[in-house]
């Protein structure tokens, strides 16, 4: 009995020990969490001052080479494919035969068409000499002549389907792809040649509101190609567009005459340099200080340690830098990373 009651007290004495010990690391782990979560409560953000700084008045805009002509070439008649006469890459002209369709059944047609032509011309001749002398009237000559126009038309028509079973292009430039091979059947429309005319190409890029006004149609525009970097091509405006998309930029087009060379190809990426070379005295923030787009016009600015959620005026782009027109003041500090974690008043920290 005595041994049992001993035994209870050390387990008692043993549970005791382990509750205290629990409570004393509870009370530990919640201190340090508490102390973790004072530090966590500022934003990590990173911050840079708005300036005034002269700027060049000229801007740019990116986009994409396209062709200014781009056309499928098809077959207008069906037959077997006698003869390819062009490849991949070789330049042709508007008019050019490209492929030879085979055309035996138009060819009889053509040969049948002639034989009734031929006929229908002797018998009018036959006609016409029997009228002087009374062997036919006047009513059989006036038929037998419109039945030889009906020859002469049905000849015509026979001779320009038999012309279709060569497939030609009705535009200049180079052949970018070639669908049919010697031998191949085809249907009319089936597709045949890519042709694409570089000699002259389109960059087509988006213009914001604040430049958009000082463009007009045929503005002589300076271009650059990002695999050139020593050449320089111009180009004019031939496209502006009457509405902007959602987000306030203006679709613009810009043709560009190719050098001798074309070494401008579609789909390389392209640069328009709009604007002239004076420069300006400008108050600008860089453009990733702005929260959601530039059209939004906020801020948030760094003031005794919390961001300040401000509204101001954006003006014109220069590239990477924005002008704000008022909001802010030369010297002030506004967050350009971490935007995504605070609201007004939000205290912040700044990293580097």
């Amino acid at each position: 009995m005595k041994r049992a009651l001993i035994t209870i007290i050390v387990i008692a004495l043993a549970l005791g020990g382990i509750v205290y010990l629990l409570n004393k690391n509870k009370a530990k782990v919640e201190q340090e969490t508490a102390v973790v979560a004072q530090k966590n409560a500022a934003v990590a953000v990173r911050i840079d001052t708005a300036r005034n700084q002269q700027m060049s008045l000229a801007y740019q805009a990116n986009g994409t080479f396209m062709p200014k002509q781009e056309v499928t070439v098809a077959a207008e008649t069906g037959g077997r494919v006698v003869r390819v006469l062009v490849d991949e890459g070789s330049r042709v002209s508007a008019g050019q035969t490209l492929a030879v369709v085979e055309g035996d059944k138009l060819n009889v047609n053509v040969a049948n068409a002639q034989a009734s032509y031929d006929n229908a011309q002797a018998t009018l001749q036959r006609y016409e000499s029997a009228l002087a002398t009374g062997g036919v009237t006047q009513q059989q000559v006036d038929q037998m002549r419109l039945q030889f126009e009906n020859a002469k038309n049905n000849l015509k028509s026979a001779k320009l389907t038999a012309g279709d079973v060569t497939i030609k292009t009705s535009v200049s430039g180079i052949v970018n792809s070639r669908k049919i091979e010697p031998g191949a059947y085809v249907s009319a429309g089936t597709p045949a040649f890519d042709i694409v005319n570089v000699s002259t190409l389109k960059l087509r890029v988006n213009v914001d509101e604040k430049n958009v006004a000082t463009l007009r149609l045929g503005q002589t525009v300076q271009v650059l190609a990002s695999v050139y970097v020593d050449k320089t091509f111009s180009g004019k405006i031939t496209f502006i567009a009457p509405k902007s998309d959602g987000s306030l930029n203006f679709p613009i087009e810009i043709e560009i005459a190719n050098n001798p060379n074309n070494d401008l190809r579609a789909g390389m990426y392209g640069t328009a340099v709009f604007g002239g070379e004076g420069t300006t005295s400008a108050l600008v923030v860089p453009r990733n200080a702005f929260v959601g787009s530039i059209s939004d016009n906020k801020i948030f600015v760094l003031k005794n340690g919390k961001a300040i959620e401000t509204k101001v005026t954006s003006g014109r782009s220069f590239g990477d830098q924005v002008e704000v027109t008022s909001g802010l003041a030369a010297g002030d500090q506004v967050i350009v990373s971490g935007q995504i974690n605070l609201l007004d008043q939000s205290p912040v920290e700044v990293i580097k």
